[in-house]
């Protein structure tokens, strides 16, 4: 017998649990299926050495929180999990500033700054937004640096989605008048990103899964969706079958189908734009030709700044607690990890910035050799997560790639705008000044920046963009496709400008809007 819903959401990330809750509440039988795991608090890695607990690649039979993948163009860091992203997010919950709204494809639809601004307000209370108390080292710096540039002004602690309360004690629920589960106070131990050990951290499986597991929702994990395809009128009037197959299972594909009344992709970039772009070639033809289109990397960079000092601990606090506006383009953040999280040391080499592929390499080897034991000294430090911090640099300067199938999985290409670059001069003019005062922290990337110039993001979004038509973007200004019925995109792949800052809140915020639109469920 074939289950039926009213709605099926393809991931449990910020677009599909703001989804699940606000469909429970208006009376709807909704299903989610998530391709990760279940992780409770005692499931997460101690560190990020911890590869299986902490990367997702099934093929290893390692089944983390944390994703890499890797285009022509862009390397890129996703979640994976009950919860999506925010088990291995920052906790970040900026607002972009006013020319997000007036740009891409989706200016002109609505005054999204208005329109935007209560659904705003409701996502930072739904995710418990708090302004960072905890100014430490890495925070401190960053504030020094500031106003080494004469824009101290300019400096702030971070909104962020964390129960502060009192380090380690435990309370009742804080949030939702007794609704949701108990919480504990924040340690600032660091170590967010590798997953919250002490039930601290807001993320999405203390918020929205949790009201709607309440409500009635129904959660299928270590699902992949394979299928999707109209019941009976091509346009999906009368619903959709979905089939799915396991995730984690290297020899047992067995398909199985359902069937429900609505679908929301809510996949992420990754997971909704490879999925719609399959569906186009099958058994949703009339999808629009811009599947894959206006993909953004927040135009960021990821410079490793590692230092020799000891006696400094970079680890303390939370993963980011602060964030310094370096002009009105640009933001720099300090990002931290948990002490004994020193997998990232395996991957790094010196920053260059000029040339090809071999003049790279050429480079690479050159700073090396001129250097060889001071560079080590830097990459085998005794414990790299205290005596290293992550700067992430992003902008609201565009550039946009395309995603399309290819032989091998999607790839990608650059269509408007210049190509994403893997240096940022005014990145790296940042990192070095912030290495000096820290005393003497130099600046390291991942390889594949400088051996293969590819800029790496932890927040893709685009592929899926709103438009007044399907010439124009892939979903309408409410979220729903075009060219069928009752099917909606609620992830980052809707994100259709530039916001220069961590997207959460914003990936929320439209969600929240979507589903305001949806009517109660009629009895």
């Amino acid at each position: 017998m074939i289950e039926n819903y009213d709605y099926v959401i393809i991931g449990s990330g910020f677009g599909g649990s703001v989804s699940a809750l606000r469909l429970c509440e208006k009376g709807y039988k909704v299903l989610i299926i998530e391709k990760g795991k279940w992780y409770a608090k005692d499931d997460f890695p101690k560190t990020n050495w911890n590869l299986k607990k902490w990367l997702w690649l099934p093929s290893l039979r390692f089944f983390g929180i944390m994703k890499m993948t890797f285009f022509k163009h862009v390397g890129i860091i996703s979640g994976v999990g009950v919860g999506g992203g925010s088990l291995v997010y920052a906790n970040t919950l900026p607002k972009p500033k006013a020319t997000f709204y007036k740009t891409g494809s989706w200016s002109g639809l609505e005054n999204w700054e208005t329109t935007l601004k209560p659904h705003y307000e409701t996502a930072l209370r739904m995710l418990g937004a708090a302004k960072n108390p905890y100014l430490e080292l890495g925070d401190n710096l960053l504030q020094k640096l500031a106003i080494q540039e004469g824009r101290g002004e300019h400096f702030e602690a971070a909104d962020v989605s964390v129960f502060f309360g009192e380090a380690d004690k435990t309370f009742p629920d804080p949030y939702f008048n007794g609704k949701g589960p108990e919480r504990t106070g924040c340690n600032i131990c660091g170590a967010c990103m590798t997953g919250c050990r002490y039930n601290a951290k807001n993320s999405l499986d203390k918020n929205y899964l949790h009201l709607a597991l309440n409500k009635g929702l129904k959660i299928i994990a270590e699902k992949e969706v394979v299928g999707v395809k109209p019941i009976d009128k091509t346009d999906g009037t009368d619903g959709y079958s979905i089939t799915f197959q396991c995730s984690t299972s290297l020899f047992s594909k067995q398909k199985t189908t359902i069937q429900s009344k609505a679908v929301i992709f809510a996949g992420g970039v990754l997971g909704t734009v490879k999925l719609l772009l399959q569906l186009k070639k099958t058994t949703l033809p009339n999808l629009s030709d811009r599947v894959g289109d206006d993909v953004r990397t927040n135009n960021e960079s990821l410079i490793f700044n590692v230092n020799l000092n000891k006696e400094k601990d970079l680890t303390k606090g939370i993963a980011i607690g602060s964030v310094y506006h370096a002009d009105e383009h640009s933001h720099l953040e300090p990002v931290r990890y948990g002490r004994g999280s020193g997998f990232w040391r395996t991957l790094l080499v010196p920053v260059v910035t000029e040339g090809n592929f071999f003049s790279r390499m050429f480079q690479i080897a050159g700073k090396i050799l001129r250097h060889p034991f001071t560079y080590l000294r830097f990459v085998t430090v005794k414990d790299f997560s205290k005596q290293s911090i992550v700067l992430l640099f992003m902008q609201h300067l565009d550039s946009t790639l395309s995603l399309r199938k290819g032989l091998l999985g999607m790839k990608s290409s650059v269509t408007k705008g210049r190509q994403p670059k893997a240096q940022i001069p005014t990145a790296s003019r940042l990192a070095e000044k912030y290495g000096k005062l820290v005393g003497g922290g130099k600046s390291f990337v991942v390889l594949t920046e400088s051996v293969l110039n590819m800029p790496s993001t932890a927040h893709i979004l685009g592929g899926a963009v709103m438009g007044l038509n399907a010439n124009e973007g892939v979903i309408d200004k409410n979220n729903h496709v075009f060219a069928y019925k009752n099917m909606l995109v609620c992830d980052g792949s809707t994100v259709s400008a530039n916001p220069g800052v961590n997207p959460s809140l914003t990936i929320t915020a439209l969600t929240e809007r979507a589903m305001s639109k949806i009517p109660v469920k009629e009895t």
